[in-house]
């Protein structure tokens, strides 16, 4: 692991970070979600490995489960909820330019900006 960090929704541990990409494991508390963001120079593509919840992609929410394949393009407004009975856990690989700072929240639950 070259990096973790708790957030009030859970965590997120990365593994890979290369120009160009980067690989991170997240881990959605029962009942958290994340803010409902975007990103200006990156997509991601999220495999679910394990729990159930919901995801937002613009307009659609959508149930997911582990198996499903989830892909968010750059400036794509984007939101991942647990709504299981388990941590929802997720491989998020970005692609693009793969920041911390490329998140713009839009709402969050912790008043977070």
């Amino acid at each position: 692991m070259l990096e973790a960090d708790n957030r009030p929704w859970g965590r997120w541990e990365e593994y890979l970070n290369e120009p160009g990409y980067r690989v991170k494991r997240l881990i959605i508390h029962v009942g958290k979600r994340f803010s409902l963001q975007r990103h200006k120079k990156r997509s991601e593509h999220w495999v679910i490995v394990r729990g159930t919840g919901k995801v937002t992609i613009n307009d659609e929410t959508r149930v997911i489960t582990a198996g499903d394949r989830v892909f968010i393009g750059v400036g794509d407004l984007h939101r991942l909820e647990n709504t299981g009975a388990e941590f929802l856990v997720v491989i998020e690989t970005q692609m693009g330019i793969c920041l911390e700072e490329d998140i713009i929240r839009i709402e969050d639950d912790w008043g977070r900006s």
